[in-house]
């Protein structure tokens, strides 16, 4: 493998307290994770393509889909308190650790599974046109309007977060966007450096709300499902190639 190489790490825990067994859940037929791979291979930009799991019975999966498994996490990376760069940054020191190939690290969650392979390639040509140490997925919030925010106080009153914001009108307002695990891109002597992708510096690649979906709630996976299933009529509508692959996932 060339100096120059690019790694993809999926980091996928065994355990979730809000969605049970959410990165191998059944969606349309399929493991969640499957996706994420999937779009991983088929861009044709990494060299490897590696989850990072503290669980068997993932890892099994994963190997199914046809991504790597070298090791199983360590478990004080797979707490719910460690940050998942962590993890990310751990798997590229075992895997590189004499800094022989590896150049440019992407993570991509497997609990935003609609993102697509030409989300994966652009993010990426965005990533080395801009020049920028890291480069995070954001999207632009959908139906809600962040700048109306409001806390609702102690005895019901609505206290506006942006008060000189909260009357104007939507059409008015700057947009506003927020971060989502689809796509995240660094340097590997970044992430050697820093442990993280949030550095000084980053910068922000927007894919579509409907693609950026981060699913952390039984809300989030309802969502889901009618965003895929949209995506697999849309698919089958255009006659194209769909997401499936010869790996038994």
């Amino acid at each position: 493998m060339s100096v120059g190489g690019r790694l993809a790490v999926i980091p996928a825990r065994g355990g979730s307290r809000r969605v049970p067994g959410k990165n191998v859940r059944p969606l349309l037929g399929r493991p969640a994770l499957a996706y994420t791979v999937d779009a991983a291979l088929r861009s044709g930009l990494f060299e490897r393509v590696v989850v990072s799991t503290d669980s068997e019975a993932v890892a099994e999966v994963a190997l199914r889909c046809g991504a790597e498994v070298p090791f199983l996490r360590d478990a004080a990376l797979a707490d719910d308190n460690t940050p998942v760069s962590a993890a990310t940054a751990d798997m590229l020191k075992r895997l590189d650790p004499m800094r022989e190939w590896c150049a440019t690290v992407a993570q991509l969650m497997p609990n935003c599974p609609l993102r697509t392979v030409d989300d994966v390639r652009d993010s990426h040509a965005a990533f080395v046109a801009g020049g920028s140490c890291s480069q995070i997925s954001v999207a632009e919030f959908g139906w809600q309007n962040p700048w109306w925010s409001m806390r609702l106080g102690a005895g019901g009153e609505l206290v506006p977060l942006f008060p000189s914001e909260v009357t104007r009108r939507s059409q008015e307002l700057t947009p506003l966007y927020c971060p989502t695990g689809a796509i995240w891109w660094a340097t590997a002597e970044t992430l050697r450096r820093e442990g993280s992708f949030h550095v000084s510096g980053r910068t922000g690649w927007v894919i579509p709300w409907e693609r950026a979906v981060d699913v952390d709630t039984e809300s989030d996976w309802a969502m889901l499902e009618l965003f895929a299933e949209r995506a697999r009529r849309q698919t089958q509508a255009s006659g194209a190639r769909g997401t499936e692959t010869a790996h038994d996932c």
